[in-house]
């Protein structure tokens, strides 16, 4: 408690509620095994309204976020993760709320009257307002995210920890909310964001201000803040249905909007074939976001509508389009249960690759097994905050799922099982503890020999023929 005193920068009386106050301050992380300060205790947020506006450069940033959360607990304060800008006022239940900062913790204190109020259960609406100019983050692993300058405006992009750079949140994987994103930006510009265009309204300018454009955007389903996204600049933007009438919207850098055609092209097809192995696409639209090459270092499952730098190929679309089912719709409890996203999304390709170019996922198998890079270490146990997304993620992962297949032994059984999964955690979250309960119930098997080998076993298997289980 005195921790958390210090924290706040008031007095311990006012802190454990000898004012009249009832309730603790919520806790600060929530202590994820890599990252323990995103996220905060006390309260899980429902929706998130986010009202943005950008300068003609995108460097710039002026936000009010109206985020709706209920209480977990008797809460006197609260804790939200940003990182950078400056908070100009924040009401907690339309009331002035104290507010300090500590790092990338933003904490705000209500008046006694409304924390008096702020009992578990209860739902309570908080605005925040801030400006400045959104910071370009540097990961563990020396990748880059949160707010990225591109060519002609900027992309926020958030795994792991790039959300607190642009709005202030509960950033924490296990927290997810429906949101409404409008931006406005300069004539001639363009904001995408995840789910759908629901308004798009142009104001003149006052005073010899050019004129802007507010773009604003809905997503209804659950989204892990990670896999929120805005993209500013000029795009050439393509609306289109797939034969079963969702919603396909592109948004392509007109300097490589011919180039990406072609492949975008397959999105539908690509989605009907997922769908087919992976069950039910999740949400109600899908897309791309294409920038050019130059303007970021990699692509990104942002939900509903991926990121990719420069026109993606066809096994690229297949793999963040299939990370709608895997980490999107059911999405990690932890970040060490980042294989559960990457290990899946891997595995699509090579079934991709089996179904439509002759080469059956053993091979990639074996390609994957001879791979030095895929066995640094267990995938369900990277050793640091740096190697989450790291190849044996990725590639030893999607082994993990083949080994799985072949210890089923029967191909509808195994989609069938892919299918129950998603259906099961569709728009929640899931750990490797969960994943392993569902496959052994859905299988009747043992999968401990299996897993001891392939998802936590240190050692590459001298023989990758030999069966993971015993002959029935």
């Amino acid at each position: 408690m005195l921790l958390a005193c210090a924290v706040l920068g008031c007095t311990a009386t006012a802190c454990t509620g000898d004012a009249g106050v009832a309730g603790t301050p919520g806790a600060a992380g929530v202590r994820d095994p890599y990252f323990p300060k995103l996220g905060n205790g006390g309260y899980d947020v429902t929706h998130y309204d986010l009202r943005l506006a950008v300068d003609r450069k995108a460097e710039q940033l002026t936000g009010t976020a109206t985020i709706t959360a209920r209480a977990t607990q008797d809460l006197s304060a609260f804790h939200l993760d940003l990182v950078g800008l400056d908070v100009t006022g924040a009401t907690v239940e339309g009331r002035p709320a104290a507010v300090n900062r500590a790092g990338g913790e933003l904490v705000l204190r209500p008046d006694a009257e409304v924390a008096d109020r702020l009992r578990r259960g209860r739902t309570f609406e908080t605005v925040v307002r801030y400006s400045g100019a959104p910071r370009t983050l540097t990961d563990a692993d020396g990748s880059h995210e949160g707010w990225l300058r591109t060519a002609d405006g900027a992309v926020a992009l958030g795994e792991p920890a790039g959300g607190p750079a642009w709005f202030p949140g509960n950033h924490h994987p296990s927290d997810k909310a429906t949101y409404t994103v409008a931006v406005t930006v300069p004539e001639g510009l363009t904001a995408v964001s995840n789910g759908e265009l629901v308004a798009r309204r142009a104001t003149e300018g006052a005073s010899g201000d050019p004129a802007r454009t507010t773009y604003t955007w809905r997503t209804s389903e659950p989204m892990a803040s990670y896999l929120a996204t805005v993209a500013i600049g000029r795009f050439v933007t393509k609306e289109s249905r797939t034969d079963e009438g969702l919603a396909v919207l592109t948004a392509v850098d007109p300097e490589v909007a011919a180039e990406a055609e072609p492949e975008l092209a397959r999105i539908p097809q690509i989605l009907d074939w997922e769908a087919e192995r992976f069950g039910p696409y999740p949400f109600r639209s899908a897309g791309a976001i294409v920038d050019r090459a130059e303007d970021s270092e990699y692509a990104l499952e942002t939900q509903s509508r991926p990121y990719y730098p420069g026109p993606p190929t066809t096994g690229l679309l297949v793999h963040e389009m299939a990370h709608q089912w895997f980490g999107d719709s059911v999405t990690p409890a932890t970040w060490r249960d980042m294989w559960l996203n990457e290990g899946f999304a891997t595995y699509a390709e090579w079934l991709w690759s089996e179904d439509h170019e002759d080469t059956p996922a053993r091979e990639s198998f074996e390609e994957a097994y001879a791979d030095d890079a895929n066995w640094a270490f267990p995938p369900a146990e990277p050793p640091t905050a740096a190697d989450v997304s790291q190849p044996p993620v990725y590639g030893r992962g999607a082994m993990v799922v083949h080994r799985l297949r072949l210890a089923v032994d029967d191909d509808e059984r195994f989609f069938a099982l892919l299918r129950g999964w998603t259906r099961a955690h569709r728009h929640g979250n899931a750990s490797t503890a969960d994943f392993t309960a569902y496959a052994e119930k859905a299988t009747g098997l043992d999968l401990s020999r299996l897993w001891s080998v392939w998802l936590y076993g240190d050692e590459r298997p001298a023989d990758p023929a030999k069966p993971d289980l015993p002959a029935h």
